[in-house]
């Protein structure tokens, strides 16, 4: 979660807003890229069925990423019904292990991408990015 943290709020125009009980997210003007959900019915343990109270949400890019994001071999990002069309994908703090820094980073900047204004992303990718 510090990962996250760093790599999230090193976006420009990001900001965090913290929940009453902890919880962060992280937003490009106004408009969430990633948060740290409460618990939900449409998420639950498949072994003890309770609800699981580690889950991200990460914005994608449409649907076509969302399925690329979600054939990851390792298993580690999913949906739920209630996120059925929407560009979204999520994943559970204990599973961003699984990730190293620069695949976090990746997914954070791809989600930061969906929400900041064209013109910041712009001038942001042509400054970090091969190719721009």
């Amino acid at each position: 979660m510090r990962d996250l943290d760093e790599l999230a709020l090193a976006m420009p125009e990001t900001t965090k807003e913290v929940s009453d009980d902890g919880r962060p997210s992280y937003l490009a003007h106004g408009k969430t890229f990633c948060f740290h959900r409460g618990r939900r019915p449409d998420a639950v343990d498949p072994e003890t069925g309770e609800r699981l109270d580690d889950v991200l949400m990460f914005r994608v890019d449409g649907p076509e990423a969302k399925e690329l994001v979600l054939a990851d071999p390792r298993g580690i990002f999913f949906t739920t019904p209630h996120f059925d069309g929407y560009p979204a994908v999520l994943i559970r703090i204990a599973d961003l292990g699984g990730l190293d820094r620069d695949e976090l980073r990746d997914v954070v900047v791809d989600a930061w991408l969906t929400r900041v204004q064209k013109r910041v992303a712009k001038a942001w990718l042509a400054e970090n990015e091969p190719g721009g």
